[in-house]
Formats: structure tokens, C-alpha cells, sequence
């Protein structure tokens, strides 16, 4: 049975998600936010007194806010970055996103090391993630599922009573829409969300109360 622990990091108040599997003590760090030493330490310490093991480094999309980290949990831990290969253009203009966002610190351009598409999985003991493609926010957007634990890490796909923007280099309303509808609104509705921003939710409490959904 896998078990997530959330972290909130950095000025737009991003959720770090470490994923874990209490039996084999396998771990993925999904969205690592941390943008200063201080909010490394605090990972590092919970991660260290968990006893895990990090097997893997996600990101949900290349938008600053959720990679900002990236740089020491792949050396600090030495795994690679995975991510969609059609955030790739963002990650090659995360100085520029810094710029733009009037940060003064930057994580420096990334790649997506080791590409995932839909449908992937990733092992953490005897448990599965499923990798969902969610395009609109981003064109290489994803959602990890944990079909047997009822959980899915979403990155800036839906959030409680919202949805992700559009308006960014990359977005796209329409495709969105279709995204959400296919691929969450497709999920049980006891299904637990946990957003790139904001409180948990479920996908049932959004399908039936979000504005942006109930149309759909």
C-alpha cells in the first residue's frame, strides 16, 4: 500500500509530494519545489528519518514552481529527471520563466532525462503508478494513478473547485477540457486528488460541485 506525504515549498506555495512504499522503503519525490536550502533540508530530514529510498524523480509538468528542486534531489540522491517529452521546450526556458515571474533565482534550463508517455508505470515495491497524459496546462502535462490506493497526484490539472490556467506558453483550453474529462473524470469517484496547489480533494466531490467540470 503506498503512502504520500506532502510538502508546501516556494513563493507560489507548490506541492512537493514524496510517494512511498512503507514496505521496501522505495520512494518517488514528484514535483520537488524546494527553492532554498532550507526547504531542501526539511525533504531531506523527513526522507532520512523515513529510511527511503528514492527511486525516482518526477515532474508533473516543467513550470518553475514545480521543478525548482530538481537539481538537488538528482544529485543529492542520483536519479534522473522524468518527465514528458513535450514539456521539453519548457524546461529549456526555465531561466526565462524565472525572468517572467520576477524570481531572482533559478534552478537553470532542465530536460526531461529519462522520457514517459501515457500509460507508463512506475514499481515502488509491489505497487504501480500509472502515468496519465493530461495536456492543456502544458503540453506535456501527466497525473500519477495509484489505481489500488485510490490516489492520483494531478501537478496543475484540477484542484479543488478549479482547473488549471491556460495562458501559458504551451496551454490550451480546448485540449485541456478534453484531458480532464478523459483521463480524470474517467477515474472512481472515491479517487483521492492531490493538486499542485491547494487542499486535497476527490474526483467526485469535483465532478459534481467544480464549476469548470459540470458541464462536462
Amino acid at each position: 500500500m503506498l503512502k504520500v506525504k506532502s510538502f508546501e515549498f516556494n513563493p507560489f506555495g507548490e506541492k512537493t509530494y514524496v510517494v512511498f512504499d512503507p514496505a521496501s522503503h522505495e520512494c518517488a519525490i514528484v514535483d520537488p519545489g524546494m527553492e532554498n536550502d532550507r526547504e531542501a533540508a526539511e525533504i531531506d530530514t523527513w526522507i532520512a528519518a523515513e529510511g527511503l529510498t528514492v527511486k525516482y524523480l518526477v515532474a508533473t509538468h516543467l513550470h518553475i514552481d514545480h521543478v525548482w528542486g530538481v537539481p538537488h534531489v538528482r544529485d543529492h540522491y542520483d536519479v534522473k529527471l522524468t518527465a514528458h517529452p513535450a514539456d521539453a521546450f519548457l524546461g529549456a526556458m526555465i531561466d526565462a520563466q524565472a525572468q517572467m515571474f520576477g524570481q531572482r533565482r533559478s534552478p537553470g534550463n532542465l530536460r526531461p532525462e529519462i522520457e514517459t508517455a501515457d500509460g507508463d508505470t512506475l514499481s515502488l515495491g509491489d505497487n504501480t503508478l500509472k502515468v496519465l497524459h493530461v495536456p492543456g496546462h502544458s503540453p506535456g502535462g501527466i497525473a500519477l494513478y495509484a489505481p489500488s490506493d485510490r490516489f492520483v497526484i494531478g501537478g496543475d490539472s484540477l484542484f479543488h473547485g478549479s482547473i488549471g490556467r491556460t495562458d501559458l506558453s504551451g496551454g490550451d483550453a480546448g485540449v485541456f477540457i478534453g484531458s480532464l474529462r478523459d483521463k480524470l473524470l474517467s477515474l472512481p469517484d472515491d479517487t483521492v486528488v492531490y493538486p499542485g496547489h491547494g487542499p486535497a480533494t476527490t474526483i467526485g466531490a469535483e465532478r459534481h460541485s467544480n464549476p469548470w467540470l459540470t458541464r462536462l
